[in-house]
C-alpha cells in the first residue's frame, strides 16, 4: 500500500492542481489538511539556494547533503500539512494553501513549514490536493497521516521536518 494520488482521492482529497496552474478562489475557505505531491515522472534537482521567502530574514535553504537526506525517491507526497479555522474563524485552506504558495514564489510569508519544497527546482509543477474537515478533526487527522506515511515509508514525508502532534 502507498500514499499517493489515487489512494488520497479514495480518501476525499480533491484539488490536484500544479502550483502554477491553481486556482486559489478554487480553494474552499474551511479547515481540512493538505498534500503535496510530486508529479508524474519528477526528478529531484536541488537547488543551492531556496527560492522561497526570507521571512523574519531567515534564509530557508539548506544544504544540499540535507535535502538528500530528507528525500524518499519511492514517495509521491511530499508534504502533509493543515489548515485550522484560527482564532477569528476567517483562515482556513484557502488561506493557508495561499501562504504556502506565496511563500515557494519568494514572498516573506510565515509559512515556514514545507519550505524543502522551495529548494526543488520546477517546484511550481508541485501538485497541491485537500480535504476538507471540522475545525475539532484538523490536528488529528493531520497527525494520522503523517504517521501512516511513517508506517509506510519509515519517515516523515520530504518536506515534514516535525511531525504533528494529534492534539486539539
Amino acid at each position: 500500500m502507498q500514499m499517493n494520488k489515487q489512494t488520497l482521492e479514495e480518501d476525499g482529497f480533491t484539488g490536484f492542481q500544479s502550483f502554477r496552474e491553481m486556482e486559489i478562489n478554487r480553494v474552499p475557505q474551511v479547515p481540512g489538511i493538505y498534500t503535496v505531491l510530486k508529479p508524474e515522472g519528477f526528478q529531484p534537482l536541488f537547488l543551492a539556494k531556496s527560492v522561497g521567502g526570507q521571512f523574519k530574514k531567515r534564509d530557508p535553504s539548506l544544504f544540499q547533503a540535507a535535502l538528500e537526506t530528507h528525500w524518499i525517491e519511492d514517495a509521491e507526497v511530499l508534504y502533509i500539512g493543515k489548515a485550522g479555522a484560527g482564532t477569528a474563524g476567517t483562515r482556513g485552506l484557502r488561506k493557508r494553501i495561499q501562504e504556502l504558495a506565496d511563500f515557494g514564489r519568494g514572498k516573506p510569508v510565515g509559512h515556514w513549514g514545507g519550505r524543502l519544497l522551495w529548494q526543488l527546482a520546477d517546484s511550481q509543477s508541485l501538485v497541491i490536493a485537500w480535504k476538507e474537515l471540522e475545525a475539532a478533526e484538523v490536528n488529528s487527522t493531520e497527525a494520522a497521516y503523517q504517521a501512516e506515511f511513517i508506517s509506510l515509508c519509515g519517515r516523515l514525508p520530504f518536506a515534514n521536518l516535525v511531525q504533528a502532534r494529534g492534539k486539539g
